[in-house]
């Protein structure tokens, strides 16, 4: 197996694990889609080197990462649209409580984003974000405190689903 053929497979099999990552990171699947692209085109790259000793999983999440924040750095026009949401419409009590989570992330920096994603919805553990982030364990546990602390002063109405950090799972 050639070194694309080994690229292909590890993006088949990893697809659907890094898109729901950059949704979480971006809050938007189109910039989802725009995040993973960009970076499975880096990562294409570099996969001579990863697909040897390295790690491809963990290079792709840090490239996710440290993509996603770049972007956030650089200011956005904002672009307007002439469509009126739709009213009237009915939500049941979870996917409220993810609309609210969704808008309370938006608000979070986008390190403390990063290490509640890879934290609770990638179910890494705090020495693999600290991998991940390139930071120290402590980074991480003092980012994670002062994000579940920022999420549950904009988002009281989650405060069930915040008071214990593995129910935030709940939200996929």
């Amino acid at each position: 197996m050639d070194g694309d053929d080994g690229f292909r497979e590890f993006v088949l099999a990893r697809q659907q694990s890094l898109m729901r990552t950059a949704y979480l990171l971006t809050g938007d699947a189109y910039l989802a889609e725009d995040l993973l692209q960009s970076v499975l085109a880096k990562v294409v790259g570099q996969w001579h080197k990863l697909s040897g000793d390295g790690n491809p999983e963990a290079y792709t999440r840090r490239a996710l990462v440290n993509q996603y924040i770049s972007w956030k750095r650089r200011p956005r026009p904002e672009v307007l649209s002439s469509n009126v949401p739709e009213h009237g419409a009915s939500y049941d009590e979870v996917a409220l409580d993810r609309i609210v989570l969704r808008g309370a992330l938006a608000k979070l920096t986008p390190k403390q984003r990063a290490v509640i994603v890879l934290r609770f919805w990638e179910d890494l553990t705090e020495a693999q974000t600290a991998e991940v982030l390139r930071c120290s364990i402590g980074n991480v546990k003092s980012q994670c405190h002062h994000a579940l602390a920022r999420l549950r002063s904009l988002a009281p109405e989650l405060g069930p689903m915040l008071s214990d950090p593995e129910i935030v799972e709940v939200t996929r």
